[in-house]
Parts: C-alpha cells; structure tokens; sequence
C-alpha cells in the first residue's frame, strides 16, 4: 500500500518566527522554505510548488518591496501557472494591488488569521489542478481536426460540419470569405480530415506570385525551359501528389493559367514548362477567394467553365463581425496564447476592452484581431489589458445586457413579420405564431402595436 507524498507549498519569508508559524499552519503540505529571492527561486527550479506564499519585504532590504516584487515577476515568468499569495502590511494595500496587476493570485495583510488563510491556500491548489487538467483536456482530446477552431457561431459551426462531412470525399471546395475569416485554417482543417491526410498540405497564394512566375511554380519546368532554368524542378501540383493542394485567391489567377488549371482538373496531367510528357497526379484540389467569381465571369474576367469545375462544395465562411460571440471568445484565447509567447504571466482582459472588441466591426476579421491583441499582450503595463492597450477609437456599450429589452425587441419582430405575411389577420397571425387570440392581443398592447382586425 503506498501513501501519496504531500503536495509542496513554497513559503517565502524572512522572518523565522513567522515562517515556523506557516509551517505549523500547513502541516498537510511539504513545506519548503526560502529566506530571500535567490533561494525562493531556486525551490521554485528544483520542486515546481503549485502555490506559493511570500512577504514583499525580503533581505537584503526588507524594508522595501522592490526586492520582493522582483521575485514576484520572476516566478511567473518562471512558471505562469502558479499561484502567489502575497503577504502584506497592514497598511499597503496599494502594494497588495499592485501584486495582483502583476499577475499574483491573492493577498493576505498582517497579522493575519491561520485559518482564512489555509482556505485560501486550499482554493489556489484546487483551481491550479482545474486548470491543469483542462489543459491537459486541450492537449489530448481533439475529436477532429477541427477541434482547435474556436467558435460558439451557429453559422461558423455549420461551416465547420460541412468541412466535415465533405472531408473523406475527393471534391474539389471553394472557400468564399473575406480575407483573414480563416479560409487556410479550414482548409487544412478538411486537408487532416481527410483520408489523404498522410500526404503533403501544400498552398499557394495566386496574388502573391507575378503572372511571369505563377506558371512554372504551378505546373513546375524542365531544365533550360527558360534563362535560370538550371535544374528540373516540379510545380506546385506536382508536390502535393497523394495530398492536398490549396489555390488561395484563385480570382486573381491569369486568363492563361486557367485554361491550363481547367486541363489539368479535367485530364489530371501535368504538363512542365519545356516538356513534353503528361506527369499524372493525384490531388486534391481546395480553392479560396475574397472576390465574387459569378460577377467575374460576367466580367469576361474568370471562366465559367473553370469555376463549375472548382466549385463542386461552395463553402461560404461568415466575416468576424457576424459570428455572434466569437469576437470576445478569440480575444481571450489571442490573450492567453500571446502572454505564453511573451512571457508575461497570467494576462488577462478587462471588460472594458471586451466592449470595445465586441463594438468594432474588424474589417480586417481574425487577421486583425490576433494582431491587435498581440501588439496589446506586448504594450499593456500591467497583467490586465485594458481599452486603451487595445487602441479601439469605437464607442463600446455599458456591457449591460437587458434582457426585457431584447425579449421585446424579439417579440416586435414576430409579430410585424406574422401579421405582414397574414394581411394583418388576427386569428392566422396567433395561429402563426402557435399562440392563442388573447395571448397576442396582450403582446401587441404591451408592445404598442395597433390592432387592425380583417
């Protein structure tokens, strides 16, 4: 029968009084104990403690605290998952506030009570276990490949099963979206989905190439085809032979090169530049567009033929600003990710800055907005990014929520579409709306609309 060891829990302090007083208080636990910061750090390296208690004032000036918020930046740095209460005076509570924009989990002033503070102490170990294991969750349970996409949107969500549902077939699928919606995410989503997903993943940007050099990256050349030619060299097609190939901006591919795409689609051999044989390939072929083909085909500007041939699914993938909910959701997720990266310890957003994300309209959609969080987690002072760390210039609401108001809202709009689509029949309109004659007459009076019986 074995016994489980004791959980470490790291107690900062000079004061040894004090520090046996701490070790008697948490007798559960293995305490380790440290006296400075140089010794506090090195418990820190050698037994990773979940929750730490320490005292700002640390040798060699324990009269002031810059030593000890010195060590307090440099354990979350260290290990941005543990959690710090911090040990105050009874007076300093501008210090206390600071720790905690600095990242630590609590504060306690002194002299204080054993016991409030062993239940503090508790709660730290119990959330760092949550969120330890939610991480772990993350880490080991992905369903689909998908499964790191992060939306709540009803619209994105359908998208997503559609990628899905799609993924095991060999049709082509053309990604409709503005630019930065995500159009290369789901395509390799659908790419990992798929049964070729032991393949090659290859994508290329068909505004980014000059038409000159498009050809032969797509369709590859042989030796001496051209001034440079100095070796053969296969396309872009060519390399995604058993996988997948994504055409990104395929409307602003050249007239030339879609005559020769359609070819290829229909017969599936490659020609390269300044050859001669039919290469087969097998792949599968994902498109991508922020333009409207249909108004280029009426242009004389994209061939119908070839759009037929690329859009076998049409996906249709909705801009930032009209997936309910998935602005303030991405915001803390770009938070998180951004401060792992940087080194910045438990970041956090404001509510303030979640209006003002929730408020704007991202024109530049999930592009934008990783870039606006990253440039805030990098600039922000302190652990909590707020409105001004994000640099919005549009009005945000209160971030209150009536939920009457949006209740009345709804019903208004029921009721005018009901009676719209009735010509204004009461008894079809309540019938409608799967509810009874006085049930309606007691909506309209509350919502001030007119009765006008026929």
């Amino acid at each position: 029968m074995t016994t489980e060891r004791p959980r470490p829990l790291l107690i900062v302090e000079d004061d040894l009084a004090l520090q046996k007083q701490l070790r008697w208080s948490f007798d559960q636990y293995e305490t380790l104990t440290a006296a400075d910061r140089e010794s506090a750090l090195v418990q820190i390296h050698r037994h990773s403690p979940a929750v730490v208690t320490m005292d700002l004032g640390l040798p060699p000036d324990a009269d002031s605290v810059s030593e000890g918020f010195r060590l307090l930046e440099e354990i979350l740095a260290a290990a941005p998952d543990t959690k710090v209460i911090v040990l105050t005076g009874q007076n300093d509570h501008s210090n206390a506030l600071r720790a905690i924009g600095l990242g630590a989990y609590d504060f306690f002033a002194k002299p204080f009570e054993p016991e409030l503070l062993a239940l503090t102490v508790d709660r730290a170990f119990r959330l760092y276990d949550l969120q330890q294991e939610n991480r772990r969750l993350q880490e080991s349970h992905h369903p689909t490949a998908l499964g790191g996409l992060i939306t709540r949107d009803a619209g994105m969500q359908k998208v997503c099963r559609t990628i899905e549902k799609v993924a095991s077939s060999n049709a082509t699928v053309l990604l409709l979206g503005e630019s930065g919606t995500g159009k290369e995410v789901l395509a390799r989503g659908l790419h990992e989905s798929s049964p070729r997903s032991k393949g090659r993943f290859v994508a290329i940007n068909c505004a980014a190439i000059p038409d000159n050099l498009l050809e032969s990256e797509l369709f590859g050349y042989e030796k001496g085809a051209f001034t440079g030619a100095a070796k053969t060299t296969p396309g872009k097609i060519e390399t995604a032979h058993g996988g997948t190939l994504m055409l990104d901006e395929i409307g602003d591919l050249p007239m030339p090169l879609q005559a020769k795409l359609l070819r290829f689609l229909q017969e599936r051999v490659v020609e390269r530049l300044g050859g001669r044989q039919e290469i087969p390939v097998d792949v599968r072929i994902v498109c991508a567009t922020h333009q409207d083909l249909k108004a280029q085909i009426s242009d004389g500007r994209f061939r119908e033929d070839l759009y037929y041939r690329l859009a076998e699914i049409v996906v249709q993938i909705p801009p930032l600003r009209e997936r309910n909910g998935d602005a303030a959701l991405l915001a803390h997720a770009f938070v998180r990710k951004f401060a792992d990266e940087q080194k910045r310890g438990n970041m956090s957003i404001g509510e303030d800055a979640i209006r003002a994300i929730e408020a704007h309209r991202w024109p530049g959609n999930i592009r934008e907005l990783e870039n606006c969080l990253k440039r805030a987690v990098i600039m922000a002072d302190g652990s909590r990014i707020t409105r001004e760390d994000i640099g919005l210039d549009c009005e945000a609401d209160s971030g209150f929520i009536d939920l009457r108001k949006v209740r009345d809202e709804a019903e208004r709009q029921a009721i005018v579409t009901a009676l719209g689509r009735t010509n204004n029949n009461l008894v079809k309109t309540a019938e409608m709306l799967g509810i009874s004659r006085p049930t309606l007459y007691d909506l309209m009076h509350r919502l001030g609309l007119k009765s006008q019986h026929s």
